[in-house]
């Protein structure tokens, strides 16, 4: 849903960008010659500047405060006009489409908002500080940052020599506050007794594979079920942008990947941090997200004694999650489609597949156990659907793998 808005700000930036831009750099060198200045001697300067200045005769004077505001919101933080956005709690994304499109998703809406970049390298700008506060380096020969701040927030941006837009950037906003299983429930993400079913298996070391779109809510889920797994237990976590946040294992390792340099050397890809994860004797290896060959390594360690391992990846249904995994399977194989769906057969345990309505909420639509493979097709035993109301129910289906459970304990009617 968008939500028009009044673009006074937008307008008078985009009118007065000249302007803004050189009484920007005229500041710069006075504030990096000053120490300490707080806000309101930062707001003084700001107007003092606007004022001095030689364009003001031809800025009506309906304009002036804006073209105030606009600057202070710049020279106040290093975030620059982003900085309002990133800290309003109600904010979870920010999406940027050019200099001169700024989108954000506020509870649960998505909406333009009233501001702008003065040019496209203010915002190549602020993309560059971005990778350089990461120790990465994005310049017209590697025009792309993927990174995760120190905050934990996570920044994509694209440079304007491949985005035809203009620049790109994208931050998304994690919370502070760990989600747990119980806040799904009371979310309306899934209903009481689903929860204590999927942290059964988790408990029970059930290999879990969790499919979703975009910001369906796989990586909030795999946080909230991993909340079930046994704290005596040694845990490696790969991700290729640390987001997942484990606080009750002690016993843990987390692995981050990490680009090439400027030079094309120091690459850690996820496959590699994988193969290194068997060599650290982990109970459980838990994978944030697979997109590519990295699938190979996860498939094999799931089917290696490291039960209870977990991961996600996007897709449209379980089913459509399952082609997707052949796919990635055959991007470094020749091995024929019949052993990698045999392989993904005996890997996988339990799948859960999540999707984001239009109304902006994430709920889990559907639950399913692999049963096995025929030689043709996947048997899948579909333990939890959406009825015709858009409601999580219980198939009436039990549980036909039952070892796992029978080791630990098995409740009452699950099995």
């Amino acid at each position: 849903m968008r939500i028009a808005l009044n673009y006074s700000m937008k307008k008078v930036v985009n009118k007065h960008s000249k302007v803004i831009e050189t009484i920007m750099n005229h500041l710069k060198g006075i504030i990096s010659r000053s120490d300490n200045l707080n806000n309101e001697q930062l707001r003084e300067l700001v107007e003092n500047a606007v004022f001095e200045s030689n364009y003001i005769p031809i800025i009506d004077y309906n304009e002036i405060t804006e073209i105030i505001n606009a600057i202070f919101l710049r020279v106040s933080s290093k975030y620059s006009i982003l900085s309002k956005y990133i800290e309003d709690p109600h904010i979870n994304e920010i999406m940027v489409n050019g200099y001169n499109r700024i989108f954000v998703e506020k509870d649960k809406q998505i909406i333009e908002v009233d501001n702008s970049f003065y040019s496209a390298d203010e915002l190549e700008g602020l993309i560059r500080m971005f990778a350089s506060d990461v120790h990465r380096e994005i310049n017209e020969a590697n025009p792309i940052v993927d990174a995760r701040l120190e905050n934990g927030y996570r920044v994509n941006g694209v440079l304007k020599n491949v985005a035809l837009n203009g620049p790109i950037l994208t931050i998304r906003k994690f919370a502070n506050d760990e989600i747990t299983l119980e806040d799904l429930v009371k979310n309306d993400t899934m209903p009481q007794e689903c929860s204590e079913f999927l942290s059964d298996l988790v408990a029970a070391k059930y290999n879990v594979f969790i499919s979703g779109g975009t910001s369906s809510g796989k990586t909030t889920f795999l946080n909230a079920l991993s909340s079930a797994i046994n704290s005596d237990e040694r845990v490696i976590i790969i991700e290729d942008s640390a987001e997942l946040k484990v606080s009750q294992i002690e016993n843990i390792v987390h692995m981050e990947c990490r680009n090439a340099n400027s030079v094309g050397k120091g690459r850690v890809s996820m496959e590699m941090l994988i193969k290194t994860s068997l060599r650290m004797r982990p109970d459980r290896i838990i994978v944030g997200e697979v997109r590519g060959r990295e699938v190979i390594d996860m498939i094999q360690a799931m089917s290696t004694g490291h039960d209870g391992s977990m991961s996600t990846g996007h897709g449209n249904s379980i089913k459509g999650m399952l082609n997707r995994l052949e796919t990635m399977y055959l991007m470094d194989t020749q091995i024929p489609i019949y052993s990698i769906k045999s392989q993904i057969a005996n890997a996988i345990d339990i799948f859960v597949h999540l999707r984001r309505d239009s109304g902006g909420k994430r709920r889990l639509i559907e639950v399913a156990e692999m049963v096995g493979f025929d030689g043709d097709d996947y048997n899948l035993n579909y333990i939890y659907a959406t009825n015709s109301d858009g409601r999580l129910v219980d198939t009436g289906n039990k549980l036909m793998n039952c070892e796992k459970l029978l080791q630990n304990r098995c409740e009452e009617g699950v099995c």
